[in-house]
């Protein structure tokens, strides 16, 4: 991405966040002002965290960092194995069948705090979504995905993407949801099966509704990949 105007050109690095600067006629003066601009910008971005700066938990506890999946398009999902958006694992899967050599990648986290359909051990959830749907992308420990126990990474997710893409179906859920008494605020995950798409360089791209079924997405992760 370059921007340009008369005495400056400006680029944009998108691997490594930075800008680099190609000067024409420009006074010392203004030259010093643009450098100064440049550099308060590049250390923004050096200490703004990114997804790669966050660690998660497999199944069996074990520490594993978001930087194993740099370079990746990643579509990251909280999930319940007992809820009516359960069988979009059928369509996570062919997704992930179809991309995984492109470097496509699904982040599956289960998370019960959603009426508690998600009762089981992180082994038997693993295991139902195996033997009940064939999936082979990564699931991890469960987690809270809203509150104060918020994993962090879905705390970052959600900072970045705080709306979701909704459509009249998710608006049918959320209202039946409320009428059940189970309302949330701001930009809390609202329901099982929320979707972020993540793009190679980290950027959160997009988040969508658990009414979106993952064929609804597959362009805009061809365009990522």
């Amino acid at each position: 991405m370059v921007f340009v105007n008369k005495n400056i050109i400006l680029s944009f690095d998108k691997n490594k966040n930075k800008i680099y600067t190609k000067f024409s006629k420009l006074n010392w003066t203004k030259l010093n002002v643009y450098k100064f601009k440049i550099k308060k910008y590049n250390l923004k971005r050096r200490y703004e965290k990114m997804i790669y700066d966050y660690k998660i938990k497999d199944i069996k506890g074990n520490s594993v960092s978001m930087e194993d999946y740099k370079g990746k398009v990643l579509l990251v999902v909280n999930t319940a194995t007992g809820c009516g958006f359960t069988p979009q694992y059928e369509g996570l899967q062919k997704l992930y069948d179809k991309y995984k050599d492109s470097g496509f990648e699904i982040l599956d986290f289960p998370s019960n705090q959603f009426f508690e359909q998600a009762p089981g051990s992180n082994e038997e959830i693993v295991s139902f979504c195996k033997l009940t749907y064939g999936t082979t992308f990564n699931t991890f420990a469960k987690i809270d995905v809203n509150g104060e126990n918020s994993d962090p990474l879905y705390t970052f997710l959600k900072k970045e993407a705080p709306v979701a893409n909704e459509d009249d179906a998710s608006k049918g859920l959320y209202n039946l949801l409320s009428e059940k008494g189970f309302d949330t605020n701001g930009d809390d995950i609202k329901w099982n099966f929320t979707k972020f798409l993540v793009s190679k360089e980290g950027r959160i791209i997009a988040r969508f509704a658990p009414t979106f079924e993952p064929e609804k997405i597959e362009d805009q992760i061809k365009e990522l990949l």
